[in-house]
């Protein structure tokens, strides 16, 4: 068997240093997609609040509606009020 080594040492050494990449790579691109899996988790969560949201800030569309018409029925109201004297 040493004599193999011996004669070999080149494709060992490529064998080495190959599997050596594979484990750092392998060591880099696990945790990245550990975190992946994470944010796609709160990225599904944070749709739903905002889908919450969505729905029960609807009603605001129509403020300026709203506001308007409430001008118009005050400003109605003191007109009536300057009309009857007070």
């Amino acid at each position: 068997m040493s004599d193999f080594f011996g004669t070999h040492t080149g494709w060992l050494l490529g064998y080495v240093i190959g599997l050596v990449v594979v484990l750092v790579v392998v060591a880099l691109v696990v945790p990245i997609l550990l975190l992946a899996g994470r944010i796609g988790g709160q990225a599904k969560r944070i749709n739903t609040g905002l889908m919450a949201a969505e729905k029960n800030t609807a009603g605001l569309k129509k403020l300026r509606t709203t506001i308007e018409s409430a001008t118009n029925i005050v400003a109605g109201l003191n007109r009536g009020r300057t009309k009857l004297g007070g």
